[in-house]
């Protein structure tokens, strides 16, 4: 569970450019609120639009971006900084090859998200699912060349890729599979987990889909669920005195927030278990 290495070095590297001097990041770095609080107190600035940079030097995050919007940064008399994970690097070089060999792009991911603009930018007509329904709605094409965004359950890309071949029985399906091991090592950890708990506690920021897929993982097997940024939003009322509790955290959140959360339950379990005694 945690931070995976390529988030790691996404901000050590931030980190590194900041003490150097002036730089920007288009974007979020990584989808956490305390990683990102922490970079702007190192002189880290974060900027939505790249209209809006006012530094020479700016870094693209940890979820890659297109060519295509790299050099339009380039244009802009940027120096282009790119902190993108090698595993979305990898995602980005086997949609290319497939395009090159004459399949249409197709990659199964959450539409807008910041990885999957940066995987279709360079594709005009590039299609993007995440269910049965907008597979039925594709176009038929002679040959389909699948990726996904690297933090899909690899699971439900395998269903996707399958239904693809159902659906379009007459073409071509060829699928890399572009999801990141530090995603699948999550997931299967937190399936396992979340069978042997009465309550799972999900950490991660609010809009990073690797916690948010960790959460449906868990909802699988487990009734009571509960997704959490950092220690104060732990609430007493959800774990009973005889309660197994598991943690689990998506690849964008710091060992210290997972460390406080652990530190809080154990003060719990000190203290239910002193009243228990008092009590006695």
């Amino acid at each position: 569970m945690g931070m995976c290495f390529g988030v790691r070095d996404a901000i050590e590297l931030a980190q590194e450019r900041a003490a150097a001097g002036p730089v920007t990041v288009l974007g979020d770095l990584v989808h956490n609120e305390t990683v990102l609080s922490d970079l702007r107190s190192r002189g880290v600035l974060i900027r939505q639009d790249a209209a809006d940079i006012p530094t020479r030097e700016v870094l693209v995050t940890a979820h890659g971006a297109s060519d295509r919007r790299m050099e339009s940064l380039r244009q802009m008399g940027l120096t282009v900084t790119e902190a993108t994970c090698p595993l979305v690097h990898r995602a980005h070089q086997a949609l290319k090859k497939l395009v090159v060999a004459g399949f249409h792009p197709l990659v199964i991911g959450q539409a807008g998200h910041v990885e999957v603009r940066g995987l279709t930018e360079d594709h005009p007509g590039c299609d993007v699912v995440l269910s049965e329904s907008e597979i039925d709605a594709l176009t038929e094409r002679p040959r389909y060349g699948i990726v996904s965004q690297t933090t899909q359950p690899v699971t439900r890309v395998r269903e996707l890729v399958a239904y693809v071949t159902q659906r379009f029985p007459q073409s071509e399906v060829r699928w890399v599979d572009t999801v990141c091991q530090p995603t699948k090592d999550r997931q299967t950890a937190a399936e396992d987990l979340a069978g042997r708990c009465d309550v799972v506690l999900v950490v991660g920021g609010i809009h990073s889909n690797n916690t948010r897929r960790l959460v449906d993982t868990s909802r699988a097997r487990c009734s009571r669920v509960h997704w959490l940024q950092n220690a104060s939003d732990l609430d007493p009322s959800w774990i009973q005195a005889s309660d197994t509790v598991g943690i689990t955290a998506g690849t964008s959140t710091p060992d210290s927030v997972i460390d406080a959360i652990e530190a809080a339950l154990h003060e719990w379990a000190h203290q239910k278990t002193c009243t228990q005694t008092e009590a006695a």
